[in-house]
Order: structure tokens, then C-alpha cells, then sequence
């Protein structure tokens, strides 16, 4: 005598969320994935995507550098105010950055500029360091402000050091470089980025 026998139950169906929620991990990797690589193969580092440009720079107030004076005053630390009616150049840095040791004589040469300021971020630095790194290469900055914990460095987005912004006279962030400062992008770029700048973004 055959037995009929029932056919095995079929697993449960996943709803549409669970299977999204199994395969999130999975596309953050591939996304971190893809931007890793697209960074690497950038020639161009400030072709990278800026959420900041065009919107008002952090008003983050930072200490200034103790120790760092020039002509016998004190450098200003940065305030919120730094950014009001001038053209400036922003530039995140540390003593312990490489392609800071890189872009310093090229930054020092921008400096001689006084259409605009200069405005130094030093980031998880220490401070003698600091010191002694703008003693060695000369002091660009008009404005130095100390990014200790690296909270500042957060709100102004930065992937990196080194970094460097524009702010426009308005206060908004006009145009970032991502990467240091070189002898190929400072003319074809940054120079050109600053005089757009100058004459009011056009």
C-alpha cells in the first residue's frame, strides 16, 4: 500500500525590509569600496564633492596657537568674524602631516598676497610642533586657529590633512581643495579659484 505523504513545508518568504536590511552592510562596503578607488585613480583632487560649497563657513571659534607671534604680537586665534568682507584661504595642517612639509613654501609664497588672508586650521597638533614647523618653512597665516580635538576639522568637512578652502567675502565657502597644494594645481587651480574669488565669484 502507498503512503502519501505531505511535501515538505516551503522556508518562510522574507519581507522586502528584512532582505534590505541583510544587504545594507554589504552596499555601505561597496560604496566605501567605490570611493576609496575613485579617490586613488583622482587625478584631480578637488574634482571630490563638497556639500559645504557655496554655504556659510563653520563659525567654530578656535584658541590661537600659544607661543606663535609675529613682530612681537601675538597671531589671533580664529573667531567668527574671521571670514567677514575679506577673501580668504583656508589651510588645514599639522606639523606631523608629510604633504604639509610639501605644500609649506608654496603656501608661504601665496602668503605674500595681501589681497586676501590666510587662515591656518592646525589640526591635532602639538603645540610646540606647530611652532617649529612654521619656524622652519616661515608663517603663512594671518589667523591661526588650534583644532585640538578635531571637532573644527569635522564641520568643515575635511577628508584629510592637508586641506584648503576658499571663503568668499560673503563668508561662504567658495571652493576646496582636497590633497595639498602643489607645484602643478597652485597656478592652474588654486590661483585660479582665489581670483574668481576676489572678484566677487564670477
Amino acid at each position: 500500500m502507498t503512503t502519501v505523504t505531505d511535501p515538505p513545508p516551503l522556508p518562510p518568504r522574507r519581507s522586502l525590509g528584512g532582505t534590505l536590511v541583510m544587504a545594507l552592510p554589504l552596499l555601505i562596503f561597496l560604496g566605501l569600496v567605490v570611493a576609496f578607488v575613485f579617490r586613488l585613480g583622482n587625478d584631480d583632487p578637488s574634482r571630490l564633492p563638497s556639500a559645504l560649497i557655496g554655504h556659510p563657513a563653520p563659525t567654530t571659534g578656535l584658541p590661537p596657537l600659544e607661543g606663535l607671534n609675529v613682530d612681537g604680537t601675538a597671531v589671533p586665534g580664529l573667531d567668527a568674524q574671521a571670514f567677514a568682507g575679506r577673501v580668504s584661504v583656508v589651510n588645514v595642517w599639522a606639523s606631523w602631516c608629510v604633504p604639509c612639509h610639501d605644500e609649506a613654501p608654496l603656501l608661504r609664497a601665496l602668503g605674500n598676497d595681501k589681497r586676501f588672508q590666510i587662515v591656518g586650521i592646525n589640526y591635532k597638533d602639538v603645540p610646540e610642533n606647530a611652532r617649529r614647523f612654521l619656524g622652519r618653512y616661515g608663517n603663512p597665516f594671518d589667523v591661526v586657529g588650534v583644532d585640538a580635538n578635531g571637532r573644527a576639522a569635522i564641520e568643515w568637512g575635511v577628508y584629510g590633512v592637508p586641506e584648503t578652502f576658499i571663503v568668499g567675502r560673503d563668508g561662504k565657502i567658495a571652493y576646496k581643495l582636497v590633497g595639498p597644494i602643489t607645484a602643478e594645481n597652485v597656478d592652474r587651480v588654486l590661483k585660479v579659484e582665489i581670483e574668481k574669488a576676489l572678484r566677487g565669484g564670477a
